[in-house]
């Protein structure tokens, strides 16, 4: 007798689906099998069962210069859960006088007390971090498996940063997560953009061009190969970039990349919109035109591109319109946390462009191999008891009224998709259920990746 058992599913995993009852012991995945009981039983009958979906690219409570992002740890992990996912990867910026590890440790004590689901960080490193990359193992081994390195804003690294950022996380077999953009350019088309008065965000993609993104990537790709390193390209917005990584990828070299689902979503016409709403989606890099977001499909169906994740990082509509007469000025970010998961599956899945198991690789099973998150992801006797029952029959149109992140405005407003999970369980325990939250701040744990 198990303590929970998912009765009479589809069990849809990154490799097979098939029929079966899974049961669940404690916090683990204790069998998967036929006919088997439990103390509680769900029913998911014309279901899906799969596992809890995992993005490792969020910001929550992020600050910037006189905003912070809208979600804190708890709206934004209970969110997470209404979607289903149930890990999340967020980031700690150490303050220029402060050690790694207590940078950690404080980013910890913003997040243990509020996150609703498991959670792992990704330990910046900036050009204040150059006199303090002696301390990538203390870093790793207090958990932080992955190292987020910026070729923009003030996080930025010159070349030879790059470089010496690349050698410390590689000696310790940590996973380097890379921003990739000319910020040379950018600088100067914003410059003059601006002094031609043009303002309005029409020109925010205008000023970080495609072309450039590409040329960013494979810069970072070269140094990374030179170094002999994986390496993880973040957000990638277009083909250019795509057509880097599929180039590293044929030649053997351990390139990854990642798309979020404003550019499978969304072009850079979302910008010509009027007044504050062209200001909403501004985000880094920008939206692109349809051709790019075709591209992305492709790639994700083709295996170019080997995971979705969000880089979840709203801010209300009254921070955007800060920038209403300066594009420049507008915070970065938008919200998908909630929708990711079966928006994946409506567009792709649904129309045939994506197997389910793709679909499950994609959210699921690739970004926590690739972050390190060895009992996550799967559907696996031993592994946390992450688990997913999916309706792929519900209807949900999206608006800031069905959606669950604490932001005034959704860059998907009207979107109707197919397919929305029933019920979500972390580690065993239904936290959310028939549009439920059933879960509870501080429920979440920290997994330490370098264990």
């Amino acid at each position: 007798m198990y303590d929970l058992v998912i009765k009479n599913g589809t069990v849809v995993t990154a490799v097979s689906t098939y029929a079966a009852d899974v049961g669940i012991a404690g916090e683990q995945i204790a069998a998967i099998g036929q006919d088997l009981h439990g103390a509680r039983e769900l029913d998911a009958a014309g279901k899906l069962v799969v596992p809890g979906a995992v993005d490792i690219h969020v910001h929550m409570q992020m600050p910037l210069p006189g905003v912070i992002s809208a979600d804190d740890f708890f709206t934004g992990t209970r969110a997470a859960a209404f979607g289903g996912t149930t890990t999340i990867i967020d980031f700690v910026e150490a303050q220029p006088a402060q050690s790694l590890v207590d940078a950690l440790a404080a980013r910890r004590a913003e997040a243990d007390p509020r996150v609703a689901i498991d959670y792992g960080l990704h330990m910046t490193l900036g050009p204040h971090e150059m006199d303090k990359l002696a301390q990538v193992p203390d870093a790793y081994a207090a958990g932080c498996a992955s190292f987020k390195l910026y070729m923009a804003y003030g996080f930025r690294l010159t070349d030879d940063q790059m470089l010496r950022a690349l050698e410390a996380v590689r000696a310790v077999d940590g996973l380097p997560v890379v921003h990739a953009e000319n910020w040379d350019v950018i600088c100067e088309l914003v410059t003059r953009n601006v002094r031609h008065g043009r303002t309005s965000p029409h020109w925010h993609p205008r000023s970080r061009p495609a072309l450039m993104e590409g040329e960013a990537a494979g810069r970072v790709i070269d140094i990374a190969a030179l170094v002999g390193t994986r390496l993880h390209i973040f957000h990638v917005s277009c083909a250019a970039v795509v057509a880097r990584i599929a180039a590293a990828r044929r030649r053997g070299l351990p390139i990854t990349g990642e798309t979020c689902p404003q550019y499978l979503f969304l072009t850079e016409e979302a910008y010509d919109a009027p007044g504050i709403a062209g200001t909403l989606p501004v985000c880094a890099p920008p939206l692109r035109p349809q051709a790019d977001q075709d591209a992305l499909w492709r790639a994700l169906a083709q295996g170019d591109l080997q995971l979705v994740t969000t880089d979840h990082c709203p801010f209300p509509k009254a921070d955007k319109a800060r920038g209403l007469h300066d594009f420049s000025q507008i915070p970065g970010g938008v919200p998908s946390i909630e929708m990711r998961f079966a928006a994946v599956y409506s567009r792709g899945v649904r129309s045939g462009l994506l197997t389910p198991n793709q679909w499950v690789a994609m959210c699921c099973t690739t970004p926590a191999r690739l972050a390190g998150l060895t009992h996550k992801g799967d559907i696996a006797v031993g592994y946390d008891a992450d688990l997913v029952i999916f309706d792929p029959h519900t209807t949900r149109t999206l608006s800031t009224a069905t959606l669950h992140e604490n932001v005034d405005w959704t860059p998907y407003d009207g979107l109707e998709l197919t397919g929305w999970p029933a019920v979500t369980l972390s580690r065993g325990q239904v936290i959310v259920e028939g549009g439920v939250f059933k879960g509870a701040a501080g429920n979440g744990r920290f997994i330490n990746r370098a264990a």
